[in-house]
Order: C-alpha cells, then structure tokens, then sequence
C-alpha cells in the first residue's frame, strides 16, 4: 500500500469515526447545559466555592465569573511553580525562573499550552498533575462555558441572563470532560502510553553515555491535553514521543480527541437554537475547510522536489516514520486548526507552503473547527459578519436567527475579529525590529522571520504549537508571548459576552420572504469565503515575507 493511500485511509476512517460520535455526544452536551438540576458532587463544589448555581447572570457578572476564576488560576499555577524545588515528588528539579513561571501560568489557563521548557527535565510529578493538567480541565471547560453563554444569547429573547458561570463550568469538568478523559486515557493505556509516578531511572547506554527518563501520570495528561485542545506535552517531544503516542492507532485515537468535541458543539448549537439544520451549516463550514486544508498539506508534503523527497516518498525530514507523511499531515492540520497546539512532528521540517498552511489554519481564527467553545464561538462571529455583508449587498437590515445584527452587534464582532490579527502583527514587528529578540533564530532570511511570526500567531490565537528553531525561553519571549496568550484569550471573551448579552435583549424577528436562509449551502459558501477573504486581507502581506517566499523560492 502506498503512503498516500494509507493516509487517505486513515482520514476516511478518521470522518467515520466522528460522525458516529457527532450525534449523540452533540446531544448530550446540549441536555448538559440545559438541565436545571445538579450532581451530588457539583453541589459540593458549589458550597466549596460559594456559589450559588441557580443564579441566571447578565453578561457583565458572567465575564466577572471567567476574569476572576482565571485570574486565580494564574495566581495559582505562578506560585505552585515558584515553589517546585519545595514540593514533594519534584524529581529533584529545582523552581521555575519567575518570567518562564508566568509565561507556563498564562499558556495553561488560557488554554495555550505553549512551552519554553522541556517538560521531562523542569517540571515535577505535583506542578505537572495538580497544576497543569488541572488547567487543561478547567480552561477547557472555561471555553465551553463561554460558548454556550452566546448559543443562550441567540436562543433566549427579551432577557440578558446568560445562564450562570460557576454552573456551566462545573458541569463542563464533571460531566463531559472528566468522563471523556478517563475512557480516552485507558485507550492510551492500553495502546502502550505510561501511567505512574515512576521517578528518573536510567533507560540504557546511548552513544557512550547514560540516558534518562523519567515516569509520569502521562496518558491521563494526553488524553485531556487532546479532549480540551489543550496541546501541552508532558514530554518536550509532545506527541510524537512514543511514551505520550505509542503507535499508529494511538496517532489516530488522539486526532479523533482533538475533533471530537469542536465538531459536536455544532449539533449542540442546533439543539439549543431549536435548529439542527443552523448546526448543520456551521458544521459543513467547518469539515470544508478542515478537509480542504488536510488535502493540501497531503499534497504539498507527498510532492517530489529534489532527489532527497524521490528516495523518502515525500518530506519525511521531521516526521515519525511509526506515523508516516499522511498520518502527519493530518496531525499537524487538525492540531492548528483547532486550539490544540499538540505536535507529532517537526512543523519546522514541513515545506515551505506546508508551514504556510499551519500558520494559516492558526490564522484562520481557530475555528474550523477550532478550540472546545472557542471554535464554535469564534465561527459565530464570523457568520454574524457574513450576514452582515449579505445585507450590505441586497439592502437589507442583516438577521440572524431571528435577531437582527444592528449597530452595536457588528461593533462587537468587528472588535472580536480585529484584536488577535492585531497582537500578532504588532508583537511580531516589534521582535523582529528591536535587536535583542532575532538573537532566538536558527534560521535567517524567510524561514528566520516564519519562526517569529509563527510564535505570536500560536500565542495569539491560543494555539500552542511550534515551528521550532526559535529559542523561545528568554524574558522578551517569556514576557510578551505570555501577555500575547492572555489578550489573545480573554479580550476577545469581552465581546463575545456582550455579544450575548446584547443578543438574548432582543425580541425574535420573524421570517420574511427577504430572510437569508443561513441553513442552506449558499450561506455555508458565503460563510467559506467571508473566512478566507477576511484572513487573506490580514495576514497576506505577512505570509509573503514568510512561507509564501520560502516555499516560491525551493
């Protein structure tokens, strides 16, 4: 069998998988925030925390909830690494340096997951299990929490209450997060991932020396950093280390993880507007530009330029040969398309117009089908603008499910999309001009100034990932890619809530003969274009100096 056809195969079997899982997970999630009635175990957390869970919110207390539930967080995870060389089941390490300890906070609680650390050799058993996998539950839920508050403002009318913080990030942990991780991680178990509390240990001789390794609470960290499109590795070679991703079938089982829930938040959407087709729309805009993306990484890394790709099959530098280009290539799409940022090879090693795709996936907004609640919420802004536009070219006042997008709403969704294309360019300029930062490159000329601007893309956009080449672990990129990670996730949240809030005031309009029907393929098309036009006219000047020039040029 030939290498591009076991990568198709993977992708088919990977669709079937998804849409077996798509309805009744979508489902579920839609009775979960639905339900007014609480576990046992929630009611507990509400006592510990004070909360009183039946308490409807108007967006400005909601956001309250997330700013300062997130600031604690922060807070938290800051301290609990400043104080590491103290802590049992250290493994020896000492504290983390206080610019990288805020650079690790920001990256896990605003669901980043970037790492200027190599995760086996700073980071112990207490900070990696009772500090960052925590994070990777909560600010996922965080997310999800968010994204539902607009799904609320779009069904609910004549109100402002959005629902409650504490009760839907709560339910998100207990209800969906925690189960769907503890299946995830006895597959990983099962597949060969390690599971224990194991400390350093000498693993053999290798070239003339001792190598090291040391254990971890491993495949239950991977299967949340996957499930929450999280993407922090508990290995600095993250999953394309064989204790994080064993085999063939465990690459595959982590890129379902990663789909699974930004793809089913779509039927949860329906559900919840009352309109399982709405869902539908936003899903085929999301699976075409996913799958288009896919099949033109496949191709760009499988095409033959130069003796080197001839004899491999394709650019194999960089990749695991346990996965294949294929494999890989569906990885690194389904990883910077969404907010995950997990790797399974070197994104650096890609071809020119490869990492060109990764930079554009993350650029895209993270919503094809991006981050758990970030994605769905993040394409809901950009189908308010597409509508927006399609009254702008017939005349007539935009309407979206039944509320009408005026003034103030394409505002708010004009800030949303304007914020991270502005942190990433603006932090971007800034290392490349100052002399001190370009100081971090391997690499000079196109490929220098790709690193950089891949840096702040994944920081901005809440990604995670890597090019690679750039030695990100100073106190400039510490420092400004963890302000990066935190504006680039809270500041748009802002929006978002007063979107809903804005929203859920509203009385339903009715349809009209002159209504845009947002459930046909006509507007999934309209909405398809919006996307692309939008990010080509942000970042083109950029991708130019960068990939588009490097991948011209070989």
């Amino acid at each position: 069998m030939s290498p591009f056809l076991a990568g198709m195969l993977q992708l088919l079997a990977l669709v079937a998988a998804l849409a077996l899982a798509y309805r009744p997970l979508g489902d579920y999630m839609a009775r979960v925030y639905s339900s007014t009635k609480h576990l046992r175990v929630e009611k507990w957390i509400y006592k510990a925390i004070g909360a009183n869970p039946n308490a409807e919110m108007r967006w400005p207390a909601y956001l309250r909830g997330v700013l300062a539930f997130s600031a604690v967080s922060v807070l938290f995870l800051y301290l609990l690494q400043r104080i590491q060389g103290s802590l049992p089941g250290s493994l020896g390490f000492s504290s983390i340096d206080p610019d990288q300890a805020f650079n690790t906070a920001a990256s896990f609680v605003s669901n980043t997951n970037w790492q200027s650390y190599y995760g086996e050799q700073a980071m112990g058993h207490v900070v990696q299990t009772g500090g960052l996998a925590v994070q990777n539950f909560v600010s996922a839920a965080v997310g999800i929490a968010v994204a539902v508050a607009l799904v609320r403002g779009f069904a609910r009318s004549r109100t402002g209450e959005l629902g409650n913080f504490w009760a839907d990030m709560v339910r998100g942990t207990v209800r969906i997060l925690i189960p769907l991780s503890v299946i995830g991680a006895i597959v990983l178990v099962a597949c060969g991932a390690i599971q224990n509390f194991a400390g350093i240990h000498e693993v053999g001789q290798f070239m003339g020396g001792s190598q090291q390794w040391n254990g971890g609470a491993v495949a239950s960290q991977e299967a949340i950093k996957e499930i929450g499109t999280n993407g922090g590795g508990y290995f600095n070679a993250n999953s394309a280390h064989p204790f994080e991703n064993p085999n063939a079938f465990s690459n595959l089982f982590e890129i379902f993880l990663i789909l699974l829930i930004p793809f089913a938040l779509t039927r949860t959407f329906g559900k919840m507007v009352g309109s399982i087709k709405q869902g539908y729309a936003i899903l085929a805009t999301m699976v075409t530009i996913w799958v288009g993306f896919v099949l033109l990484m496949m191709w760009t890394e499988f095409a033959h330029h130069g003796p080197a790709f001839e004899v491999a099959g394709g650019a194999l530098e960089g990749k695991e040969t346990r996965f294949g280009i294929g494999a890989s290539s569906i990885f690194s799409i389904s990883t910077t398309l969404t907010s995950t940022g997990a790797v399974d090879s070197f994104h650096s090693s890609n071809t020119g117009l490869g990492g060109g795709l990764n930079l554009l996936g993350m650029q895209l907004g993270e919503i094809a089908p991006g981050g758990v609640g970030s994605g769905l919420y993040g394409m809901l802004i950009m189908a308010i603008i597409a509508v927006f536009i399609a009254g702008l070219m017939v005349g007539r006042t935009p309407e979206y499910l039944g509320k009408k997008i005026g003034t103030r709403e394409i505002k708010l969704a004009a800030c949303y999309i304007l914020i991270t294309p502005a942190l990433v360019l603006c932090f971007t300029a800034a290392a490349m001009a100052l002399p001190t930062p370009v100081n971090s490159l391997t690499n000079s000329g196109a490929h220098g100034f790709s690193e950089i601007l891949y840096a702040y893309t994944s920081a901005g956009n809440n990604n995670g990932s890597a090019f690679a080449g750039l030695n990100a672990d100073t106190q400039w990129f510490n420092t400004t890619l963890g302000l990066a990670m935190l504006l680039g996730r809270f500041l748009p949240m802002v929006f978002v809530l007063a979107l809903a809030g804005s929203l859920a005031e509203q009385k339903p309009v009715p349809e009209t003969a002159g209504t845009l029907r947002t459930n046909k393929p006509l507007f999934t098309g309209l909405l398809v274009g919006t996307i692309l036009i939008i990010t080509g006219l942000t970042y083109f000047p950029a991708l130019a100096l960068g990939p588009l020039a490097e991948g011209l040029a070989s």
